[in-house]
C-alpha cells in the first residue's frame, strides 16, 4: 500500500522536471474541462493521454492498478446503476471520466514533491492575506490532506485483513466501523501533535 496514493517517487522524466504549478493547472483544466466530455471516444482518448503520461514519467504498471483499487467499490456499482439509467455510452463517459482524473491526480502526485505542492498553493493563497486567509495555515491543511490519504487506504488494508482473519469478510459494518473509529483516533493523534506544535488556535 505505501506505493498506492500520494507518495512522491523520484525520477528525471520530463514529466517529473514539470513545475508543480503547471502540473496543478493542468489537473485544474483537466477536472473542468470533463464537464464537457460527451462521447466514450473522447473519454477513451483523454485517459489514453493520461497513460502515455504515465510511461513517460516511467511509472511501474502496478501502480495503475493500485490507484484505481480502492475506487472499484464504488466504480463497479456507478458502472451498473448508469448502463441501466442512462446506457452504455453515458456510463462508459461517466467512469471514463472519473478514472482518467484519479490516474492524473495520482500521477501529479507520484512525480511531485509535496513540498513543492504545497509551496505553489501558498503563493496563489497569499493574495487572500486581506481576507483574513493565512496562507500557511492553507497549505498545512494540503499538506495534511495529501499526506492522509496513504494513511486511510492503508488502515483500510489493515481492518480488512483483520476482516478475513474473523470470517467477517462480507460483513460491511465490521469493516465500516473500525475504519471509522481508527481514523478518528489517527485524527486526534494528528491533532494532538499540531496543537503541541502551537497550531490549535
Amino acid at each position: 500500500m505505501s506505493t498506492s496514493l500520494g507518495l512522491y517517487r523520484p525520477g528525471t522524466s520530463p514529466v517529473h522536471r514539470t513545475p508543480a504549478g503547471v502540473k496543478l493547472a493542468v489537473v485544474v483544466a483537466a477536472g473542468i474541462g470533463s464537464v464537457f466530455v460527451r462521447t466514450p471516444a473522447v473519454a477513451g482518448v483523454l485517459l489514453a493521454v493520461v497513460l502515455v503520461a504515465y510511461t513517460v514519467a516511467r511509472t511501474p504498471p502496478g501502480l495503475l492498478w493500485h490507484s484505481v483499487r480502492p475506487l472499484c467499490w464504488v466504480l463497479v456499482p456507478l458502472m451498473v446503476f448508469q448502463v441501466l439509467t442512462a446506457g452504455w455510452a453515458r456510463a462508459s463517459v461517466i467512469v471514463g471520466v472519473i478514472v482518467t482524473l484519479v490516474l492524473l491526480a495520482n500521477l501529479v502526485t507520484l512525480t511531485t514533491r509535496t513540498t513543492e505542492l504545497v509551496d505553489v498553493v501558498v503563493r496563489l493563497a497569499a493574495p487572500l492575506r486581506f481576507l483574513g486567509v493565512d496562507p500557511e495555515r492553507v497549505g498545512l491543511v494540503l499538506n495534511l490532506g495529501i499526506r492522509g490519504v496513504p494513511l486511510v487506504l492503508e488502515l483500510a488494508t489493515e481492518v480488512r485483513e483483520a476482516q478475513h482473519a474473523r470470517g467477517q469478510a462480507a460483513s460491511a459494518r465490521a469493516f465500516a466501523v473500525p475504519l471509522i473509529v481508527g481514523a478518528l483516533r489517527r485524527s486526534d493523534e494528528i491533532g494532538e501533535a499540531l496543537a503541541a506544535r502551537g497550531f490549535d488556535d
